[in-house]
């Protein structure tokens, strides 16, 4: 059973600039899709970015031209490199299958605040 460790969140000010990685324990390379989701407080979970075994990605229009995602199948990680940040990016992060397939992980934090 593969498990998600996802980390790199923080606090960052508007139009900052942060890159989270997610970390499979078990390998990511038979998994096609991977993507990026986020939860804000009080609102449901939703979809940011995907990335295809190819190497072609899929972003949420909230986030695209903004935030890049990549993944390092060596390394059974994926990214998500979030520039010009805003306030509504605030969130707790998550990686996944797409669709979701595997138990979710911990998250980690992003908070856009000045």
């Amino acid at each position: 059973q593969v498990q998600l460790v996802e980390s790199g969140g923080g606090l960052v000010q508007p139009g900052g600039s942060l890159r989270l990685s997610c970390v499979a324990s078990g390998s990511i390379f038979s998994i096609n899709t991977m993507g990026w989701y986020r939860q804000a407080p009080g609102k449901q979970r939703e979809y940011v970015a995907g990335i295809i075994g190819g190497g072609a990605t899929n972003y949420a229009d909230s986030v695209k031209g903004r935030f890049t995602i990549s993944r390092d199948n060596a390394k059974n990680t994926v990214y998500l490199q979030m520039n010009s940040l805003k306030p509504e990016d605030t969130a707790v992060y998550y990686c996944n299958t797409r669709p979701p397939a595997i138990s979710w992980g911990q998250g980690t934090q992003v908070t856009v605040s000045s």
